[in-house]
């Protein structure tokens, strides 16, 4: 039997680690070791780690998911690493899939799966928002891609040790960097078959503001979302529809009020396929706040992008770390 080691980074997890690990150690396919990592922790993270059967890893400091990642896939041994975010808790055949997967897909370096349209823990309306909206992504994604997400991602050793470790600089946009180098030399493929409740931001500010601090990372991770078959969680219509709807609000006090209406009905129609699933699962009540939530989403992202590309002019130092080999070579 494959030896599976599941390294789950984790800072302030305590809301949800307990039913993460559960998920872990309930799986069809039994892992050789689970390693939490625990990032510098300062809720019960630690405490409710060492109630389970696991190994658990003390970061000296809160260095962020990519070292905690590096050091928890440093101290295990198995032939395959699964790389489990805390807030997910996976589906019971979710490991054996994986397994499965690279199995029969030498070449493939990597395998991730689907957030399920349920939330790991239901906390209300701006939960449901992006449970719905990052379920539709990957759905819509399955097959070969280019981009990898590791909150429920699989890869062999021998693919890691090749590719190299996760920049540890990066606290987001670390997917997009690690897949750039993955794609040299190897396939990504997402797959349904692996699935798992994640836990959403349930607050709208709290959720604007991941979103635009993600943003600024997006001239870096931009080069691999605009590759052919990269995973598009948002359709490129509906940016630049958001985009021209607040360019035009400067106008709203001269009471030229059509561009702004009409840029708002483009993006609200701009992905259909995705508007019909969240009519489907939620109504057409819903379906306008979701509209309105998309939005402001969207808001946050074209403003941290336009930060994060202004600091990337200002300093040399913003962004993933520079290295001066072939990313074909490895780290």
């Amino acid at each position: 039997m494959t030896l599976v080691s599941i390294v789950i980074p984790a800072h302030n997890a305590a809301k949800t680690l307990r039913l993460c690990l559960e998920s872990a150690l309930a799986q069809t396919h039994r892992p050789l070791e689970v390693i939490v990592v625990d990032d510098a922790s300062t809720d019960r993270t630690r405490e409710i780690a060492a109630g389970f059967p696991c190994r658990v890893l003390a970061q000296p400091y809160n260095q962020g998911v990519s070292a905690a990642r590096n050091a928890g896939a440093a101290a295990s041994g198995g032939e395959v690493l699964f790389f489990l975010d805390s807030d997910v808790g996976l589906a019971p055949d979710a490991v054996a899939a994986a397994v499965r997967l690279l199995a029969d897909d030498p070449d493939c370096g990597c395998v991730y799966g689907v957030y399920a349209k349920e939330p790991l823990i239901p906390d209300g309306p701006v939960e449901v928002y992006r449970t719905l909206h990052l379920h539709h992504a990957l759905s819509r994604g399955a097959g070969l891609t280019a981009t990898a997400v590791f909150a429920l991602a699989a890869l062999p050793r021998r693919v890691f040790e090749q590719v190299g470790p996760f920049d540890p600089k990066l606290r987001s946009a670390e997917d997009d960097e690690y897949s750039e180098r993955l794609l040299a030399r190897h396939r990504i493929r997402l797959s349904g078959e692996i699935t798992g409740r994640h836990d959403e931001a349930d607050r709208l500010l709290p959720l604007l503001a991941e979103q635009y601090r993600r943003a600024q990372l997006l001239r870096f991770s931009a080069r691999n979302r605009l590759r052919p078959g990269a995973l598009k969680v948002n359709r490129v219509g509906g940016v630049l529809a958001a985009a021209l709807t607040l360019a035009s609000l400067p106008l709203l006090p001269f009471g030229v009020l059509w561009p702004t209406g009409l840029f708002l009905g483009l993006f609200a129609v701009a992905d259909p396929g995705l508007a019909r699933f969240v009519l489907r699962e939620r109504g057409p009540g819903f379906l306008l706040y979701f509209v309105a939530v998309h939005f402001l989403a969207h808001t946050a992202q074209l403003s941290g992008a336009a930060v994060g590309g202004l600091r990337a002019a200002l300093d040399s130092s913003f962004g993933p770390t520079r290295r001066s080999v072939d990313p074909s070579k490895g780290w």
